[in-house]
């Protein structure tokens, strides 16, 4: 197994998947090659069980500014136009009702202000606020039980689309894979990427890949092997590990709770699982954990490969970890995974959203959560509260943590301008068509 390339990408999860499709459909690349360490696609972050299946718009989630929602709404209807048009049977998807929560005067004071003053209104035309009434009619046990005297207000969206990005990477696969000059190599570990005079080599498990331009898109990986080459040397992560808990029958759609603005992390929530509305996901927790991936001990040593031990990095954690309100939060979240006491200190946020809920009704969801890589900027000793690209000659890195799914086509549409730059003049992307296949087919307000 080995081959030469125009492009090669590394890593078959969402992001690398994304622009599989995206490349391959959408440009005249001669040849393209997807590879995979595990023997199946989709199988760590992307995995339906390892992430909140969450399409974040950036509407409910509170700890967005006004800019960094109108730079995530954009792919967001890219992803959620891709699904309307391939996926009108809902196997991959649901949508249903989501809101923003708040109770008590504060709470509803803020969600009023930022639905009002801070142009979230005008940015999001379906996001309306709503009182405890309509709530309780879309949500009934979100009322049931609370405080008649404690005021309420929510602002709602019907754009709440639950994704399984598990089958969604599938789905992009499929629909590359019906191009000629695509091959996907699942089940080939990458050992070694070397720079060339005109790309690059790639040692795997299963032979050699010469590549004239290469994507990295292998989540926390991604950074190890950039700083491989020379790359990211100013970068560590601060691996979060999501947990969540399960209950039956309790929301029909997505309720979070309003977030803490200096955390990059997402608030409990609520929400019906996505093959099954039955099943009501809470969470997630957020542990700092020193892997690279859930549950693989192989995978401390490539954190510590990353991290580096050195001064900058030890600084940087020390500084992000003394701020008076992520310690605490980290603090709190080690608490969640315990077994007796876990569930007891977790149940707290379970009735924030659902008031009547007992402990006996919730019980830790396992094999559930996967490990988000915060990105650390260890020049300025501070959380980079977004996706990180690191750009070199011909070759991109991308460390996507949240809403990284949820904008894995507009990062796809910006990673294939910059390897239409790498290739040359010979190469064009048809960016209308991409948006017509995409954008194109998610519904507007009327």
């Amino acid at each position: 197994m080995s081959g030469k390339y125009d492009l090669v990408i590394v890593g078959g999860g969402i992001s690398g998947a994304s622009l599989l499709y995206t490349t391959a459909k959408f440009t005249d690349i001669d040849s393209i090659a997807l590879i995979e360490k595990e023997s199946e696609l989709a199988a760590i972050n992307s995995h339906s069980t390892n992430n909140s299946q969450t399409l974040h718009f950036g509407d409910i989630e509170t700890n967005y500014t006004l800019e960094k929602a109108e730079e995530v709404k954009e792919g967001a209807e890219l992803l959620a136009g891709y699904l309307e048009n391939y996926d009108p049977d809902r196997e991959m998807h649901s949508k249903r009702s989501k809101m923003v929560l708040g109770v008590g005067d504060e709470e509803v004071a803020e969600l009023e202000e930022r639905y009002e003053d801070d142009g979230f209104g005008d940015l999001f035309p379906k996001l309306r606020p709503i009182g405890r009434e309509e709530i309780g009619e879309l949500e009934p046990k979100v009322v049931e039980g609370r405080d008649p005297t404690k005021e309420m207000l929510a602002l709602q969206t019907p754009d709440g689309y639950v994704v399984d990005y598990g089958e969604t990477t599938k789905s992009f696969i499929e629909e590359a894979s019906e191009e000629a000059n695509v091959d996907v190599y699942t089940g080939t570990t990458v050992k070694d990427i070397t720079p060339t005079l005109d790309g690059y080599t790639i040692e795997t498990s299963h032979g050699r890949f010469d590549s004239d331009a290469t994507v990295v898109a292998a989540g926390s990986h991604s950074l190890q092997m950039a700083k491989e080459l020379g790359y990211g040397q100013d970068k560590v992560l601060l691996p979060i590990a999501g947990s969540f808990f399960l209950a039956d029958d309790l929301l029909n759609g997505k309720v979070y709770t309003l977030q803490m603005k200096k955390l990059p992390f997402a608030a409990v929530h609520g929400d019906a699982d996505v093959h099954d509305a039955s099943v009501t996901r809470f969470g997630p927790t957020a542990k700092l954990v020193p892997t690279l991936e859930r549950g693989r001990i192989s995978t401390v040593k490539d954190f510590f490969d990353v991290f580096g031990l050195n001064a900058a990095a030890f600084l940087s954690y020390a500084n992000i970890l003394s701020d008076r309100i992520l310690l605490p939060y980290v603090l709190k979240n080690l608490v969640y995974d315990l077994p007796a006491a876990g569930p007891k200190a977790f149940l707290p946020h379970v009735q924030k959203v659902v008031p009547s809920v007992e402990l006996e009704d919730i019980e830790r969801a396992k094999g559930y959560g996967g490990v988000r890589p915060q990105i650390v900027d260890t020049k300025n000793k501070s959380l980079d509260m977004g996706e990180a690209k690191i750009v070199g000659e011909d070759i991109i890195f991308n460390i996507t943590p949240s809403p990284g799914a949820s904008t894995c086509l507009k990062n796809a549409m910006r990673d294939t301008h910059t390897l239409i730059d790498f290739l040359g003049d010979d190469y064009e992307f048809d960016e209308a068509a991409f948006r017509e296949d995409t954008i194109g087919n998610f519904p507007r307000a009327e």
